[in-house]
């Protein structure tokens, strides 16, 4: 075969990755319409089952309190098992968990049955985005890796536009029960085709050897099997992760991220309910419009840090200067409390959830920053830490409207983390590098 046509071969490479990256984005969707169907059914369900806001706080943070704890194992099973194995089945049983929350009015005591079923999909959701940060690592190089990192990231804004609209229009047509009914089967439906398509770079059939070496030779790694001789957690090496400088900033500006994530995904339907006296088919048009905002501003802040890297770029430079602008601007959000106009509040809530999404690039980060050993277990604490606000969040919302009878301070609370996590980056995180196990 002569070398131009060998010069030919190569330069058709294959782009499963990208493929992959929509089972990716699926898989994350749903991982985040799964979370928000009780906050859809919430204002109704807690109104059938006597639920007050403080009991409704902590459902909403029972997903959290077992999302946080399963984090390091989570990452091992990843680390010892691969992405494809553990996030397949993981999104089969969370899928069967929604689905049998719409069943707890049928149990004397529905509001334990309500915590035991968020708990348990809290611990079986717990790998998902580790994954997420494993497979972008092995099916993308680095000047990619921000846009597919964006992508994935923004389908927790696609989840609140798309169904959240979705999920008011089956609360009023039918009833809060059928909204874990549909959600779910949908989700079961994800997995069966997730564990049938989806593999590793060096294990898929539809891909050739030119995507491999374009993966490769950018920085990615996709090579990163399943280390099946992993025998436990080494402590060691998560005090390497959690002592360092680098990374303990990262993981309070990702705990700011996550706490103005959470507002929107427990208590946003309910501030429309309640404190702006929406009708419940308004709330699902209005809270798609944030939403969509914050898709848009995700895309954009991921393309944008991968053009300053392809720019030369420094990656600290390109990294960090979404993330900061993002978060600083996020805390426009308090504006809401002084607008009385529906119109001006969707404007704020949009500029907010825009901004949040624009320096949503902390999975991006990790990807870059964390030794490739432990892509799992980095994962994990990531995720760890930032998760802390899906307890923190909830729960704290709930009883400041409990005990002030409005939703005021907690939407000063929400805009003060955009503040923190700016100063996490600016004054904490310094440089970003590889780290390295000795």
């Amino acid at each position: 075969m002569s070398s131009e046509i060998k010069a030919d071969i190569v330069e058709k490479k294959s782009n499963i990755r990208f493929i992959v990256l929509g089972f990716i984005f699926l898989a994350t969707v749903f991982n985040y319409v799964d979370r928000a169907t009780l906050s859809v059914a919430a204002p109704f369900m807690s109104k059938e089952l006597g639920f007050s806001a403080s009991a409704m706080g902590w459902a909403f943070s029972a997903f959290g309190w077992a999302y946080v704890l399963m984090q390091i194992p989570g990452g091992w099973f990843l680390d010892k098992l691969g992405a494809r194995l553990v996030y397949g089945v993981t999104l089969l049983v969370w899928s069967v968990i929604t689905v049998m929350q719409g069943y707890v009015y049928l149990f004397a005591s529905p509001f334990i049955v309500l915590f035991i079923l968020r708990f348990l999909m809290g611990s079986v959701e717990a790998p998902a985005f580790p994954a997420n940060s494993r497979l972008t690592v092995q099916w993308f190089p680095n000047k990619e890796r921000a846009f597919a990192t964006a992508i994935y990231s923004a389908a927790q804004y696609i989840s609140l536009a798309i169904f959240t609209p979705l999920m008011t229009w089956i609360l009023q047509a039918l009833s809060w029960h059928f909204i874990f009914y549909y959600i779910g089967g949908i989700g079961i439906f994800i997995g069966i085709a997730w564990l049938w398509y989806v593999n590793d770079p060096l294990r898929h059939k539809s891909v050739n050897s030119a995507e491999i070496d374009y993966i490769r030779d950018g920085g990615g790694i996709p090579d990163l099997t399943a280390a099946r001789n992993i025998s436990a957690i080494n402590l060691e090496h998560v005090k390497i992760l959690v002592c360092n400088r680098m990374m303990v900033g990262v993981y309070i500006g990702q705990f700011c991220l996550t706490s103005i994530t959470w507002f929107f995904l427990t208590w946003f339907p309910t501030y429309l309910y309640q404190a702006r006296g929406m009708t419940i088919i308004k709330v699902g048009l209005v809270a798609s419009i944030p939403a969509i905002a914050g898709f848009i501003g995700g895309i954009l802040g991921g393309l944008f840090s991968d053009y300053l890297l392809r720019k030369g770029k420094s990656m600290t430079f390109a990294r960090k200067t979404p993330v900061m602008a993002g978060m600083i601007f996020s805390s426009v959000i308090v504006g809401a409390n002084y607008v009385h106009s529906d119109l001006f509040v969707v404007c704020v809530m949009s500029v907010a959830f825009f901004s949040k999404g624009f320096g949503n690039l902390g999975w991006c980060i990790l990807s870059d920053t964390s030794p490739k050993e432990l892509l799992g277990i980095a994962g994990g604490l990531f995720n760890f830490f930032g998760n802390i606000a899906s307890i923190v969040t909830p729960l704290l919302i709930g009883y400041i409207i409990s005990a002030t009878g409005s939703f005021d301070y907690a939407i000063l609370y929400v805009g003060l983390m955009g503040i923190l996590g700016t100063c996490s980056y600016l004054f904490i995180v310094g440089p970003l590098k590889r780290l390295k196990i000795e």
